[in-house]
């Protein structure tokens, strides 16, 4: 008998007490708190490859939302699922869903609702958080130092590793290979920053393009230290070249990139923070090397029309 519509959402999305059993969810933020929602959306062969475990999927929908969140200081609450699939495939769901909810439940976030339907394999996850006091792009002042928490362009090495463009060892393309498909929400740093930074994104599409994103809103200029940007040994083994393409434009990090004044008292979660450069008055992004000279790099972050 065909799996359909109805019974794959009992199976696999229903939980008993998540209310997503309704038209509507009926959801209230907690006393002196505000709402954050971001929504983002995951197609086969353009954010995920068709080759892709589905327990890491249904890990990296729901991670890659729960990164909008971790950038704006919010505790996440609920989400919800739209999805489209080629073929209600029982295994493929149960693998999937697994993923989804153990780290829904490892950051306590209930699926209120969605919808399925049949088409391309395409993902799309809202989700809603607390906080009392957000974090938002737009407050980079001139003089602050300009940080990044892990390491920046494993998943991109990963990619290109795929695509076949270079070779890596077992063990440093498993390593990679997990920072893409198993990307880490920075949750907790995110609420630690609030009070503490001025600004703050995640590095989704890329370092250069996300910072861009600050400067822009902010109305400020950018010196970034291109020997300051933290790095894993696979990485440091590359050329020069690949490393910068990497580093700058790569994406699919799930960092977080902040803003805070001189002397900032930073929290202390046993994650590596790196002062990769400083807020600027004179507008544009300016890149120096170990010795403070220019250097030119052509490249943006990644951009869904623009970018192969």
């Amino acid at each position: 008998m065909a799996l359909g519509e109805f019974e794959l959402i009992r199976r696999f999305f229903h939980r008993a007490g998540s209310g997503n059993g309704d038209d509507c969810a009926a959801l209230q933020p907690s006393p002196g708190q505000q709402w954050l929602v971001s929504t983002d959306m995951l197609v086969e062969g353009r954010h995920f490859l068709s080759t892709v475990d589905p327990h890491a999927l249904g890990h990296k929908a729901l991670a890659v939302n729960l990164s909008d969140l971790a950038a704006c200081g919010a505790a996440p609450r609920a989400f919800f699922l739209a999805v489209a699939l080629p073929q209600a495939d029982a295994d493929w769901l149960a693998a999937f869903s697994r993923g989804l909810f153990a780290l829904a439940d490892a950051h306590g976030i209930v699926l209120a609702g969605g919808d399925t339907t049949r088409g391309p394999l395409n993902l799309c996850i809202t989700v809603m958080g607390e906080s009392p006091a957000p974090l938002w792009r737009r407050g980079a002042r001139v003089g602050d130092d300009l940080w990044v928490s892990g390491t920046l362009g494993d998943a991109r090495l990963a990619l290109e590793a795929f695509r076949g463009t270079l070779q890596l060892e077992r063990e440093a393309f498993q390593a990679c290979r997990t920072r893409m498909e198993r990307p880490t929400p920075r949750i907790a740093l995110g609420q630690a920053l609030r009070g503490v930074a001025s600004s703050c994104i995640d590095v989704s599409d890329g370092l250069l393009g996300d910072l861009r994103h600050v400067l822009e809103a902010s109305g400020v200029g950018a010196v970034l230290k291109l020997d300051a940007l933290p790095r894993s040994p696979w990485l440091a083994a590359q050329d020069p070249t690949m490393q910068h393409r990497c580093l700058l434009t790569g994406g699919d990090d799930y960092e977080l990139l902040f803003t805070a004044a001189p002397g900032a008292a930073l929290p202390d979660l046993g994650l590596p923070l790196s002062r990769i450069g400083r807020i600027v008055e004179a507008p544009g992004l300016f890149l120096r090397d170990a010795q403070g000279h220019p250097v030119a790099f052509d490249g943006r972050g990644f951009d869904h029309f623009n970018t192969p």
